[in-house]
């Protein structure tokens, strides 16, 4: 296994753009008053952020600033079988989260040590029978606690944690809207990127286990939810790349209230696609994405688009090590420009 330790010109910068923002950021969160699928089909985590290369990483020393700006309209909220649940349903949520993501060029476990770190700012309006809320704020942050990195030929994965802390916004819970989920959440995680035909093409996935908390205001325990995102890229130009992108959600154990099983577990699923653009601008990577629910159980339907960005500063170095790390060896830098929340959720 080699570190890309020499990526100080186009990999620190066009690889790391792109990379990093395939970290993923935590950014879409709602509630409404009938629980299902999760606490009210919702999740920490907006799963189909990473469609973004997710197995790559910035370069040992480097740091990366993200931009991720992103709009959900919805106008279904689904049951067990895919049925309208709340008639005249309308859900928009806008939301814009920065992020930085650093690779402190520590050798660990033959790999390079990487943190992440992310919150969002929401403003999200919701109209049920009963009336029309809306509210402003931030949702859960994000802690990319360690990831451990590694590259190999066309080959780029990592493995780590993930916590989610609840919202940072006022949460009451007889409220219609809330911002954000109300409990702790856990998360391992992988992901993986190939990048074969001198890096002109990309297969990329990433997986995730999300191990939620109770809600001590309500007493409701979401179930614990399995995420898979997706993506294949093909430059068309040196700086212009043209894709699929998506995911696949489902809940894999029930919601409990006061301990006991709500409504048959109340498992949501979903499967997303959609096409996605990349274009390199000198260091710079612009990333435009648009994905489609279907297939959905418990959750809300409708569709999302996505506007990133990612600014490459620091500089890499060489890997410290406790030990003797692999002789670094260069990494080939991709043709510019191959370079990521699902559906909507929230807290009671």
């Amino acid at each position: 296994m080699r570190h890309s330790v020499n990526n100080r010109e186009a990999a620190a910068g066009f690889k790391a753009v792109l990379s990093c923002l395939s970290m993923g950021v935590v950014l879409v969160g709602l509630t409404i008053t009938t629980a299902q699928a999760t606490e009210n089909g919702a999740s920490v985590y907006p799963t189909g952020v990473e469609t973004v290369m997710p197995g790559m990483t910035p370069p040992p020393g480097a740091t990366m600033f993200e931009e991720f700006d992103t709009t959900y309209q919805a106008n279904r909220l689904l049951g067990p079988t895919g049925q309208s649940l709340v008639p005249n349903f309308r859900l928009s949520v806008y939301a814009f989260a920065p992020k930085f993501v650093h690779n402190w060029g520590v050798h660990v476990l033959g790999g390079t040590l990487v943190s992440a770190g992310a919150v969002p700012l929401l403003n999200m309006r919701l109209q049920i029978p009963t009336g029309v809320s809306h509210k402003t704020g931030l949702g859960n942050p994000e802690l990319g606690i360690a990831y451990v990195a590694y590259n190999m030929g066309s080959w780029h994965w990592w493995y780590g944690l993930d916590v989610y802390t609840p919202a940072w916004s006022a949460y009451h819970k007889t409220d219609a809207l809330n911002i954000g989920q109300h409990y702790f959440s856990t998360a391992p995680v992988a992901a993986f990127t190939y990048l074969p035909n001198h890096s002109r093409t990309e297969l990329s996935s990433r997986v995730q286990y999300i191990v939620n908390y109770d809600n001590h205001a309500t007493n409701y325990h979401s179930g614990n939810e399995f995420t898979w995102e997706y993506d294949g890229m093909q430059n068309v130009t040196k700086k212009l790349a043209i894709g699929v992108n998506g995911y696949y959600y489902q809940q894999l154990t029930d919601d409990r209230l006061n301990g006991a099983i709500v409504a048959n577990g109340n498992r949501g699923r979903a499967f997303d696609v959609g096409p996605e653009v990349r274009y390199h601008l000198g260091h710079l990577a612009l990333i435009v994405k648009y994905q489609k629910d279907t297939m959905v159980q418990n959750r809300t339907r409708g569709n999302q688009f996505w506007f990133e960005l990612g600014v490459p500063f620091g500089h890499s170095h060489t890997v410290r090590a406790s030990a003797p790390a692999p002789a670094p060896v260069p990494v080939p830098a991709p043709v510019p420009s191959v370079a990521s929340a699902g559906g909507a959720g929230g807290s009671r």
